[in-house]
C-alpha cells in the first residue's frame, strides 16, 4: 500500500511558524512524512527561507512519529562528511526518522548568487558518486576510512558517535535519469525519488531500476521507490475552481497529469494510479504553505484509503 507524505518547498517563504504548524498537523493528521527542499533561494524574488538541517534537528525534536529529510541535498553546497554527520546525528535524534537525500544540485542563479560553485552536469554527477561512496562507507564501517577521489579526499576519517541505527539513515537518491540517476540509485541508494512523472513513466523507470538491481546483486526491494509531485487538492468543485485559478493543468485524463489535482474523489483515484506503478510512497508537493484547510481534506477524505490516519 502506498504511503503519503508531504514534501514542503523550503525556499518559497518557509518561516519557524509555518515550519512549526506543518510538523504539527503532519504529526496529528496521520501524514506518513514531512520532506522538504534544500535551496537557499529559487527567485527572483527571493523569499524566506530556514537553513534545511537546522529546520531537520528541530523537527526531530518537536516530532515523535513522522519520517522527514533533505529532498534533496545537494552535494554541491556541503563536504560529504559534514552533511553524513549531520544526517546520523538528527537520526539518532529522532531515534531513527531522518532519510537523508541527496542529488546533484541544478539551480545555478542561487549558486552563482551566494558564491557555490556551479560544475557541468558530467562533474556535479562525479561529485554527487564519490559522495554517495564517502557517505554510505562512513555510515556502514566502524574502520577509519581512506579516500582519494577525483573531488573529495579523506585520510583515515571515521564517524563518531557511530549511527545507533545500523547502516545510518536511509539514502534517497533523487533524480528522473535513467543513464545517471538510476545507476547510482542502483549501487547506493535505499530509495528512489523522482518528480513530477505520470504513472507511465514512473512504471517504465520501476523496471528500470529492477534491472539495474539485479546486475548490481541486489535484490528488487532493496530499493524503495517514491516520487515528489504538486498536489492541489480542493475540498469540492468551488473550492477547487478557486484554488486552481491562475494554474495551469493539462487537459488530457487527470491519470496522466503530473500533479495530484482534484476533489477528493480524484486525488484518491490519481494515488492508486501511482500505487499501481509501483511506488511505495508519494510525497505531496503542498505549494501553499498557509492552507491547511486543504491538509485537514487530504487527511480526512484521502489519506484513509491508502494508511491509517
Amino acid at each position: 500500500m502506498i504511503a503519503v507524505g508531504l514534501m514542503i518547498e523550503g525556499q518559497w517563504g518557509l518561516t519557524w511558524a509555518r515550519w512549526s504548524r506543518l510538523l504539527q498537523v503532519a504529526e496529528d493528521l496521520g501524514f506518513q512524512c514531512v520532506f522538504r527542499s534544500d535551496h537557499y533561494t529559487i527567485g527572483p524574488p527571493d523569499q524566506d527561507s530556514l537553513e534545511t538541517f537546522v529546520s531537520l534537528t528541530y523537527a526531530a525534536m518537536v516530532t515523535r512519529r513522522i519520517e522527514f529529510g533533505p529532498l534533496v541535498a545537494p552535494t554541491t553546497f556541503r563536504h560529504p562528511v559534514l552533511t553524513a554527520r549531520m544526517a546520523a546525528q538528527i537520526d539518532d535524534l529522532s531515534e531513527g526518522r531522518m532519510n537523508l537525500g541527496l542529488g546533484t544540485g541544478w539551480h545555478e542563479r542561487e549558486h552563482r548568487q551566494y558564491g557555490i560553485p556551479f560544475y557541468d552536469q558530467t562533474t556535479r554527477y562525479e561529485r554527487l558518486e564519490e559522495a554517495l561512496e564517502i557517505t554510505t562507507r562512513l555510515f556502514r564501517d566502524s574502520e577509519p576510512l581512506t579516500f582519494k577521489g577525483k573531488h573529495f579526499s579523506l585520510e583515515g576519517a571515521v564517524l563518531l558517535p557511530r549511527p545507533v541505527r545500523p547502516g545510518g539513515p536511509p539514502i534517497i537518491l533523487g533524480g528522473n535519469g535513467q543513464k545517471r540517476s538510476l545507476p547510482l540509485a542502483a549501487r547506493y541508494a535505499n530509495e528512489w525519488n523522482g518528480f513530477h512523472l505520470s504513472p507511465k513513466d514512473v512504471k517504465i523507470r520501476n523496471d528500470r531500476l529492477d534491472e539495474l538491481l539485479e546486475s548490481n546483486g541486489r535484490g528488487r526491494k532493496a530499493v524503495k521507490r517514491s516520487l515528489m509531485l504538486p498536489a492541489i487538492i480542493g475540498r469540492d468543485d468551488a473550492d477547487l475552481k478557486r484554488k486552481l485559478e491562475g494554474q495551469m493543468v493539462p487537459a488530457d485524463s487527470p491519470l496522466e497529469w503530473t500533479k495530484v489535482v482534484g476533489v477528493p474523489s480524484q486525488a484518491i483515484e490519481q494515488i492508486h494510479a501511482y500505487g499501481q506503478a509501483g511506488l511505495d510512497r508519494l510525497m505531496l508537493m503542498w505549494q501553499d504553505q498557509d492552507d491547511i484547510d486543504g491538509l485537514e481534506v487530504l487527511a480526512s477524505q484521502v489519506l484513509p484509503h491508502f494508511h491509517r490516519s
